[in-house]
């Protein structure tokens, strides 16, 4: 049985003009110790996913349907009592600006035993000696020196890794990264990941990485969702999917990496730009920016069809397959 299982998701946003779905359809599964990455540009709806795992949707949104099941319970229908107990103990979650999330006038060792004795009933001296445990595990230097320190008193990468230690306080069985090295150079970004992939590999903790940046994601997960405008539109294994990327939106993300352009020569982009919320074309939403479509992408919404280990929501892609598939019964 999945860690987490999510089924048929969707969450919506109140507006004068009338509501508007943000996630549409979403179902995946997440194993104990399995690495996710979720990859699309600015507005896909990643962001939006990892917080309704946890809901954290603000009014006016809302999950509107579907399931969110993590140990037996539904996290979608909890009530605020159930899922505080589960928000920062069970599944915890990791948020772009560490100075965002840290508070200022709170010291480092402060912050973490309130985390601490919010869900456990432990003493200040218990709870130290578990804070500065996890700093040693972040390879934070001096943990009980930083400890009593600000974070205005430590660099963006130190603050990055304490983020983590709390993150890794109780022992949690999930950690949604969203966009952790963001706000850090490629030097810190890339020592952030290896510590995050070797702390979920050492305590066998489940990991939902938001990104944008698919070579982070080849480096860091197991398997991959690729979301377009609120819906998946391909998901599988991560190698797969890197070495072989059947949607078209998929393909020009991975060609707009800087390694991908021909040096001297402009970099490789996307025509056009993630549609609004409000005016999410019919049919396929990637078709007013896709170089393949046809008819159907702008009548018909695609369903899945496996490729290899992969799922992928394309037209095209089911054609091919269809024709493949008629190739060999003849």
């Amino acid at each position: 049985m999945a860690l987490l299982e999510v089924k048929n998701l969707e969450v919506s946003f109140g507006l004068r003009s009338g509501e508007v779905k943000a996630l549409r359809n979403i179902s995946f599964n997440l194993d104990r110790g399995e690495r996710l990455g979720l990859v699309g540009e600015s507005g896909a709806g990643k962001s939006v996913l990892g917080f309704s795992i946890l809901n954290l949707i603000s009014r006016p949104g809302r999950i509107s349907a579907g399931e969110i099941w993590f140990d037996g319970q539904n996290l979608a229908n909890l009530s605020a009592e159930g899922i505080r107990a589960i928000r920062g103990n069970r599944i915890s979650m990791i948020f772009q600006d560490p100075m965002m999330t840290l508070n200022p006038v709170l010291t480092i060792g402060q912050q973490m035993v309130e985390c601490l004795q919010a869900h456990r009933k432990i003493s200040f001296d218990a709870a130290k000696t578990i804070a500065v445990q996890k700093l040693k595990q972040v390879y934070i230097p001096s943990p009980e020196t930083r400890f009593d320190q600000y974070p205005h008193e430590l660099s963006g990468g130190m603050r990055q890794r304490i983020v983590i230690a709390i993150a890794l306080l109780l022992d949690p069985d999930i950690i949604i990264a969203d966009e952790p090295t963001t706000a850090l150079d490629v030097t810190i970004q890339a020592e952030i990941m290896e510590l995050m992939v070797e702390l979920c590999e050492r305590n066998n903790v489940a990991l939902i990485l938001i990104t944008h940046d698919l070579g982070v994601v080849s480096q860091a997960t197991q398997k991959t969702i690729v979301m377009y405008a609120g819906r998946i539109i391909e998901q599988g294994p991560t190698k797969e999917i890197i070495n072989d990327a059947q949607h078209p939106y998929t393909q020009g993300l991975m060609n707009a990496l800087p390694q991908m352009a021909i040096p001297g020569q402009r970099l490789n982009q996307i025509r056009g730009a993630m549609p609004p919320l409000q005016r999410i074309p019919t049919g396929c939403a990637f078709n007013p920016r896709c170089d393949y479509a046809e008819e159907a992408c702008k009548r018909e919404l695609p369903t899945f069809t496996r490729s290899g280990n992969c799922q992928v929501a394309c037209h095209m892609v089911a054609a091919m397959r269809k024709a493949e598939q008629t190739q060999e019964g003849v």
